[in-house]
């Protein structure tokens, strides 16, 4: 990536059962038992690298948006970067300035999460190997860099959240019938229905006729939507 004239590498690389964008948390930390690992890249497989981040509950991570390249000017009718976007939480039909706003497509695509370190795995193929819960990160996402969250400057309890607090996240009611339901396990039902609750669909698309799909770990997910209610149709194990 280049950044400033200047080339940037990653240091690692995402692991997600989101194997493409449709179905991704908007934000980091809103699906807090989703899992995912951060697999380095092999000049940075050394404990040396990470030596002290164990004793860290949190840390920051600094993404690439990889998969934008194709929809990069979606909000944009021009070639250059879109100074304007319009954020889903206010229903994609309202538009704010770019940096008032946390949307993926950016001047320069990074993104930025905080994320739980649920173990570090010191030994084994790839290690060490960072696993991570409440990511909102595809698979393969490359990771530029990696810093540790310090509740004494990064924690601001009394700031203002701008327009997001004067518009609710509305959840849906997500509904598995029987046959999908026996298809998960109950921890894998759980998580699944935080991640359909928070509305997956794009924000322009309201049709109640329409089936979705989504890929998920193993599990191709379709589903239909009718007001309120996200009914899960089918569960295939591809």
């Amino acid at each position: 990536m280049e950044n400033n004239g200047h080339t940037i590498y990653p240091i690692a690389h995402f692991c997600s059962p989101f194997k493409s964008k449709f179905g991704i948390p908007r934000q980091s930390g809103l699906i807090e038992e989703l899992e995912g690992t951060i697999v380095l890249e092999p000049y940075y497989r050394q404990h040396e690298a990470l030596r002290g981040l164990e004793e860290f509950d949190y840390i920051w991570l600094i993404w690439g948006f990889s998969a934008n390249e194709k929809d990069k000017n979606k909000e944009s009718d021009t070639c250059t970067p879109s100074l304007t976007v319009r954020p889903p939480r206010m229903g994609g039909n309202i538009r704010m300035g770019v940096f008032a706003t946390r949307s993926p497509f950016r001047p320069n695509g990074l993104g930025l999460s905080s994320v739980r370190i649920s173990r570090i795995e010191w030994e084994c193929k790839d290690g060490p190997v960072i696993h991570v819960l409440g990511a909102d990160l595809m698979d393969g996402t490359p990771i530029y860099d990696m810093k540790p969250y310090l509740k004494q400057t990064d924690c601001h309890v009394e700031s203002h959240g701008g327009f997001t607090e004067r518009h609710e996240w509305k959840l849906l009611d997500v509904v598995f019938d029987n046959e999908t339901e026996e298809a998960l396990s109950e921890e894998e039902r759980k998580i699944l229905s935080h991640i359909l609750e928070l509305d997956p669909r794009p924000h322009y698309q309201n049709d109640k006729e329409r089936t979705y799909g989504m890929t998920f770990g193993r599990y191709d997910i379709h589903f239909k939507v009718d007001g309120n209610v996200l009914r899960v149709s089918s569960i295939v194990i591809h």
